[in-house]
This record gives structure tokens, sequence and C-alpha cells, in this order.
């Protein structure tokens, strides 16, 4: 399988995003200290920025508020039970959080918390499929592979004060 990488900037940050040759998005990851990629780099796919135009205009028009969720192909990688969590993950709505304990009952076990806490944290597509949008049951921030300061920025993206 031939992959393919380009890197994207955006108000928080570079990130990475790699697709495959059909052009379904594998991953997506900013690059900061607390994430790193493991398909988007030249050991494991190629530099492609022309292959990744659909990835990148979607995800600029996010940050330009153009758009509330993305319409890629995705295609990550992972086990059946993370499958489904991820997909949960998909239908949060721009501008609202759900519980690890939410996401659990949305697939079909409410006593999944913590599997459902690994699985969101094995989401190789960030943002694309919204992880961030996850909190404890008490409504504090809890684990994001990006780091809870950017997970509360991105928040704060998707509901802005209005004052």
């Amino acid at each position: 399988m031939s992959l393919y990488f380009s890197h994207i900037e955006t108000p928080f940050g570079m990130a990475a995003a790699a697709v495959d040759e059909d052009g379904a998005v594998m991953e997506f990851t900013f690059l900061n200290s607390e994430m790193t990629t493991r398909l988007a780099h030249r050991d494991r796919a190629e530099h492609a920025p022309n292959r990744l135009k659909e990835v990148t205009r979607q995800v600029h028009e996010f940050f330009e508020r153009k758009r509330t969720d993305f319409n890629l192909v995705l295609k990550p990688q992972g086990s059946p039970f993370q499958h489904k969590v991820w997909q949960a993950l998909c239908d949060i709505p721009f501008g609202e959080t759900w519980s690890y304990q939410q996401i659990a009952k949305a697939v079909g076990d409410i006593k999944a918390t913590r599997a459902v806490g690994g699985a969101n944290n094995k989401n190789p597509i960030a943002l694309i499929i919204p992880c961030h949008r996850v909190i404890g049951k008490s409504g504090t921030l809890t684990g994001y592979g990006g780091g809870l300061p950017l997970k509360q920025k991105l928040l704060d993206f998707e509901t802005p004060s209005l004052f």
C-alpha cells in the first residue's frame, strides 16, 4: 500500500496528515511535543501535498469557520471496538462535548468507559475524528494525545465566548 503525506498549517501549529493511494485519510496529527506521527513522515510515506489537497482544504475551512464537520473518506487502523468508538466520536456535534460514559453507552456497553478511553487515546485521525470533544463525567478535561492545553484551545475554538 502506498502512503502519502503533507504538512498542514493550522491556527494551533503545524499538523501532518497521511492518505492511502485512494485518498482515504489514515492519519491526522498535530506536530507538537505531545503528539507524534506514525505514518506522515518520509520514512513511511511519500511527501505529496497534491494528494492531500482535499484534506488540507477541509482543515482550513474548519479553522476559517466555514465547516463544522468533515466530508472525507477515513481509514483509521484499529480493532473493531476502536472503530465503533471512533464512529461514535464522529457523532458528537461541533461545539458539544460528551463524556466517556456517553460514548460507552453509544457503543452499547455502559461499563466500557475505560475501554472507550483507551480507544479514544489510540485515535489516529485527531480533529477529523473529534476525540477532543470527549471529557470526564464531571465535566473536567481529561487526557488528550495533543496535551490538555491544545484540547482546551480546540474546545474554546468550537464554543467561542459571546462576550
